[in-house]
């Protein structure tokens, strides 16, 4: 089985390497990853054992992220080491304030993890969610150095409860404890022979809380949206962005704020010419640094292109209603960030792998859609202020209930 993990890495490698003629991401990933153990080995200070912190991509680095910052605010001289996985979280956090070091997580193989744990010589590691490497995973086990699973999730599809999974359960046994979402995470690693495991909830809750409790100001936002409603349709793909069109269409009475899941000027470009009338957000910043004293923003404008990284979290707080891509493609992005805000949450039909969004569902703040039909028969029963205040209430209250995985981390932590 060993021999088939390697061989999966190797083509995977291979893949993004022959992906990366033409497509930009694969290009960073590769390029990111060139002499990467010799700019590790020059960066690192050697009279320092680093705390580690490994995400697959930014969504894992949300959720990491309260666990970092909690642990850097009662000792800020800890020294902490990022590894990303992803572009997408690398470019975005590369310069992270509270970490040492942000770098790409070399490819597993045998050397590299023996290489990158001699280097770093962690006090301990965290991964987040279900990023598994089985020789990074077993290099940290053979040195005895803690391993902590942040927000686990598991169901019974994965492969480490199926027959052929035998190598994959071998890689959760190098986990030094783990702390799951749910009491369903929980029972299924029990059966399995885990009992280093408990029932600490998503430490996304605690993230998108404090964010929301911090909002700060986006003048521009404000400026467009004043005195309107407002839809904010946040990491969108084209599939979602052609339901939007007609959308825009039906409802001129509402503000839109789209905001691309990747915002290369490809995509950029592609999203401009589906809503020719719209603004984008880079050039009405640019309209008010030049023209400071006009900062008003043309009324007869609906769509605002949100074509910069960082802000969408901010933006869900001028929302009234929200819209999360992803549900027709592979995975549902962050539904939270504009739960947290009190906006009620549609999304398409492939959610069943997040715990929140069932929950949201279930808790009368989400709505799910298939189709066309539906997007426009669920934002008409949203278009009614009683009804759209009564799902943003349930949102909010959810989230704030859902609290408190952060705190009980740490305590575990502290103790050990």
């Amino acid at each position: 089985m060993l021999f088939l993990y390697n061989i999966s890495v190797y083509l995977y490698t291979l893949f993004i390497r022959i992906a990366s003629i033409g497509n930009s991401k694969a290009a960073a990933w590769i390029k990111g990853r060139k002499g990467l153990m010799e700019l590790i080995e020059s960066s690192l200070d050697k009279n320092k054992r680093y705390i580690w912190f490994h995400f697959a991509s930014l969504g894992e680095y949300e959720q990491g992220r309260p666990v970092l910052e909690r642990l850097k605010s009662e000792n800020s001289k800890l020294p902490i080491i990022i590894t990303f996985f992803s572009p997408s979280g690398y470019e975005v956090r590369k310069t992270y304030a509270l970490a040492d070091h942000v770098f790409y997580l070399p490819v597993d193989t045998r050397s590299n993890a023996r290489e990158f744990v001699r280097l770093l010589n962690p006090q301990m590691a965290f991964f987040t969610k279900y990023e598994y490497w089985f020789y990074y995973f077993d290099e940290l086990y053979k040195k005895k150095i803690p391993l902590y699973l942040i927000s686990g999730i598991f169901r019974t599809n994965q492969i480490f409860f199926k027959w052929y999974g035998g190598l994959h359960r071998k890689i959760l046994g190098k986990v030094s404890y783990f702390f799951v979402q749910n009491e369903i995470s929980k029972t299924l690693l029990n059966d399995l022979g885990f009992h280093n495991v408990s029932v600490s909830g998503d430490t996304r809750f605690d993230r998108v809380v404090f964010n929301a409790s911090e909002a700060k100001e986006l003048k521009l936002i404000r400026n467009f949206t004043l005195g309107k409603k407002v839809f904010v349709a946040g990491s969108t793909w084209a599939i979602d962005e052609k339901l939007l069109v007609r959308l825009c269409i039906s409802s001129p009475e509402w503000k839109f704020i789209i905001a691309p899941h990747e915002v290369n000027s490809s995509r950029i470009r592609e999203v401009a010419e589906r809503f020719p009338n719209a603004v984008r957000y880079s050039v009405l910043n640019q309209a008010t640094i030049d023209s400071p004293e006009d900062q008003n923003t043309d009324s007869d404008v609906q769509v605002l292109i949100l074509d910069t990284m960082g802000i969408l979290s901010t933006v869900y707080q001028y929302g009234d209603i929200a819209y999360i891509g992803g549900g027709f493609g592979l995975g549902l992005h962050n539904t939270l960030e504009a739960a947290a805000f009190g906006l009620p949450v549609i999304f398409g039909p492939n959610y069943q792998k997040f715990n929140e969004a069932i929950d949201l569902i279930d808790h009368g703040a989400a709505f799910s859609i298939k189709n066309q039909e539906e997007f426009e028969k669920c934002m008409e029963t949203l278009k009614v202020e009683a009804t759209r205040k009564e799902s943003g209430k349930a949102a909010l209250e959810y989230v704030n209930q859902q609290t408190g995985a952060t705190e009980a981390i740490l305590n575990f932590i502290r103790k050990a």
